[in-house]
């Protein structure tokens, strides 16, 4: 007894505690240990401070613990309070990892859960946050203290050298004005497509190349750029490919379906679709209406909730389409061939049976599993060539007598009608550009549509019969301050816009109807379009205001979305659907977990958020491969349209091709203009003369950037020549101004004061 060492106030023995005793107190911590801490908890005091401080060294040396005298933890492990960044969203829970983490480390970085904090707004993949941490059993938590501003942007760029050879990344992001210098090349040669991280936290630190991707100008390398800088996971694990392969051997239980086979089902879609998600049938019900069936890819039966597949596709939530490749949402053995519904193959489907009255409202339904044999995939254009020359079979007769039954229906609704065109991207084998043309919009496309809409009614409305989860596709009705704000803009054009009326997508068709000059019909439509919110998904149904439906939900794609495969769930579910268990290690139900019913919210905010970013990444790379295709172009004028006005020029599209590029308001001649931001315009003070959004006008192509998928115009004069720049003509005349009144900023867009944007065009050097 006599032998014992004293205890403190906590409980431990005083004096010098042993290494297992300080990696014990550090992991018991519930805040940052440090020297002080440890000193403290076990009465250290004088001089045996001294051989404290020597026996830390000695642990760190011997790997037992790492960090700094201000915070020690358990080598291997993470600090009590450290930075982390959200890597996915994982069952509606943000899942994050070390910002920092030792490369040559022995093992992986932790994968941390983030738990919900009212100190700290809703956290989003990508989001970087100081973080106090907790290993719980064979896990960690991550307790968010404060969510932390987002690293440098555009870290994805070209690698070039200035006059004196030294290295900068001007940047692929054309939002990205500035190169940044680069102080560890690594590997890297010059003109080569790099990513990088930044050496420091201030935004004029060098960067780090850490990956060589190649040749910039290679062809799919726009894919690639986009892919990177969006963060869109793009392999999937050795786990989630196993159970890919284990699945799709799954038997179909003829017994337990549908036998749909027999019935002449067609799947009408582009002719370069890279997976079919549906199929339709119709046929008169003798009664002036029709009957129908839907057949849609039972992705369900395939993909089960808990799994490695189902935890993928959940992270991903959408496939991307690129013109060169896609981004599936599932491995190719399913998204291309299992799960594909092609001609002269059993498939499972769910079936959407549907009645279609006389006045083409969808009265009845009925969901089913079953086993399809379709008939007949067939291209778009193929389609409506065999209707337009009476070449057509009952099948295909049948559709369009089903379809104008829809479409009349649709007429009364009067759902919103904007003519937005979709720039289609041609490649060779190679990947070189063929073509860029606007994809021609026919019958054939809008018969499909129809079903489909007629689809997701069925599928939201017979999920709320049930009372099950429903995963409704939202766009609300446009907000109080963005009607206001158009209210202003139709002033400024002289039209008049009542607040006080009911609010439908048929107002704004009529209002666009009623425009006879297609430059003021565009102009009004870019502003309808401002005027409305974006769609999302969400269990709380608030109708969809663009398609003029009080209940609408994503059924008929859920090869490619994952709102669609949770609709499909609850479809099992709410009609008991579940099929035989399977054998092996494959999760046996294929209806809705609990955790897909409890976090309903986060996942469909997460997946609202994937489809943002696929937009976002398919928008860029097109703009990339216009950039591209209209390189060898510069010079010549074109015909476009102004798409965006601001205090330093205005933006302009070719017509019929797409491609923003800017007009610099100093190119804009020896008038000096004032920039109108209710009216969006720019109006000449001497001249009179104004550039609006929707006025079309010829413009010459003067710079065409493929890396950044910028464009750049310039105003030519009758020779076909560039009018004069600004530096070549007078400074404006004064104006006088009434009290209270400041003189008009005018902006410029050669970037920051004495900072070449980009040393593609002019060298710059390191100030």
């Amino acid at each position: 007894m006599g032998g014992m060492k004293k205890q403190n106030r906590t409980g431990r023995p005083q004096g010098l505690p042993s290494k297992e005793q300080i990696i014990e107190f550090i992991q018991s911590s519930d805040r940052p240990a440090g020297k002080r801490e440890i000193a403290k908890a076990f009465g250290i005091k004088g001089q045996e401070k001294i051989a404290l401080k020597k026996r830390l060294k000695d642990m760190a040396e011997e790997g037992l613990i790492d960090g700094k005298k201000t915070a020690f933890h358990k080598m291997g492990g993470l600090p009590k309070v450290t930075v982390l960044k959200v890597v996915e969203i994982e069952d509606g829970e943000p899942v994050a990892v070390p910002e920092s983490w030792d490369a040559d480390a022995p093992n992986k970085p932790p994968r941390l859960v983030v738990k919900e904090s009212k100190k700290v707004a809703a956290l989003k993949r990508g989001d970087r946050f100081l973080a106090r941490t907790e290993e719980r059993g064979k896990g960690w938590i991550a307790h968010p203290m404060k969510k932390l501003p987002a690293r440098t942007e555009g870290l994805m760029g070209v690698v070039e050298l200035d006059g004196s050879g030294k290295p900068w990344l001007a940047p692929v992001d054309k939002r990205v004005r500035n190169s940044s210098p680069i102080g560890d090349l690594g590997e890297a040669k010059e003109g080569e497509l790099v990513l990088a991280e930044p050496m420091g936290k201030s935004p004029r630190a060098k960067v780090k190349v850490v990956e060589v991707i190649g040749d910039p100008l290679a062809p799919k390398s726009f894919s690639l750029i986009a892919i990177a800088k969006h963060g869109i996971p793009h392999i999937f694990p050795p786990e989630a490919l196993e159970e890919a392969q284990a699945v799709a051997e799954l038997p179909l239980s003829e017994d337990k379906r549908e036998d749909l086979r027999d019935v002449p089902i067609v799947a009408i879609d582009p002719a370069d679709a890279r997976d079919h998600d549906d199929a339709i049938w119709a046929e008169p019900d003798g009664e002036g209406g029709y009957k129908a069936i839907v057949a849609i890819a039972d992705v369900s039966f395939y993909v089960r909730p808990g799994g490695k597949l189902d935890r993928e596709a959940r992270k991903r939530g959408n496939s991307v389409y690129f013109p060169d490749r896609v981004v599936p949402m599932l491995p190719e053995i399913l998204s291309a061939d299992v799960c594909s519904l092609v001609e002269h193959e059993d498939r499972a489907a769910m079936a959407c049976h549907i009645r279609i009255s006389p006045e083409g409202k969808v009265t009845k339904w009925r969901f089913t599993r079953a086993i399809v044999r379709l008939a007949a995939n067939i291209a778009y254009e193929d389609a409506q060539n065999a209707i337009d020359d009476g070449s057509a079979d009952e099948t295909l007769k049948n559709l369009w007598g089903a379809w104008k039954l829809l479409f009349k229906a649709r007429e009364a609704r009067d759902p919103l009608d904007l003519e937005l065109p979709e720039r289609q991207v041609r490649l060779n084998d190679e990947g070189v550009i063929e073509e860029i043309a606007v994809r021609e919009r026919l019958d054939a496309h809008r018969v499909v549509e129809d079903f489909m809409i007629a689809a997701n009614v069925a599928a939201a409305k017979a999920l709320e019969e049930k009372a099950a989860p429903v995963v409704y596709r939202i766009h609300e009705t446009p907000s109080r301050e963005k009607l206001m704000a158009f209210k202003e803009y139709l002033a400024s054009q002289g039209k008049k816009f009542a607040m006080g009326q009911v609010i439908t997508p048929g107002l704004f068709n009529r209002m666009l109807k009623d425009i006879v000059d297609p430059a003021e019909k565009a102009l009004i439509m870019e502003a309808v379009l401002r005027s409305q919110t974006q769609a999302y998904y969400g269990p709380a149904n608030a109708g969809h205001f663009g398609l003029a439906l009080g209940s609408y939900a994503h059924f008929t794609s859920p090869i490619r979305r994952y709102a669609d495969l949770l609709v499909h769930r609850a479809l099992v579910d709410a009609y008991k659907l579940e099929q035989p268990k399977p054998k092996g290690n494959i999760p046996d139900a294929s209806g809705l977990s609990d955790r897909d019913r409890t976090a309903l919210n986060q996942i469909t905010d997460a997946i609202s958020q994937t489809e943002r970013r696929a937009m976002e990444a398919e928008r860029d790379t097109i703009d990339r491969y216009v950039a591209a295709w209209l390189s060898g172009r510069v010079g010549e004028v074109f015909h476009t349209r102004i798409t965006g006005v601001q205090g330093f020029g205005f933006f302009a599209t070719i017509e019929n091709l797409g491609g923003d590029g800017l007009v610099p308001v100093s190119t804009l001649g020896r008038d000096y203009f004032r920039y109108d931001e209710g009216a969006r315009e720019l109006v000449g003070e001497n001249t009179g003369k104004t550039y609006a959004v929707g006025d079309r006008l010829k413009l010459r192509l003067a710079e065409s950037n493929a890396l950044t998928g910028a464009l750049k115009f310039e105003l030519p004069d009758s020779d076909g020549a560039p009018i004069e720049k600004r530096g070549d003509r007078p400074p404006p005349k004064k104006k006088h101004f009434k009290k209270g009144q400041g003189a008009p900023r005018q902006k410029h867009a050669q970037g920051q004061r004495g900072r070449p944007k980009n040393i593609r065009h002019q060298g710059r050097k390191k100030k």
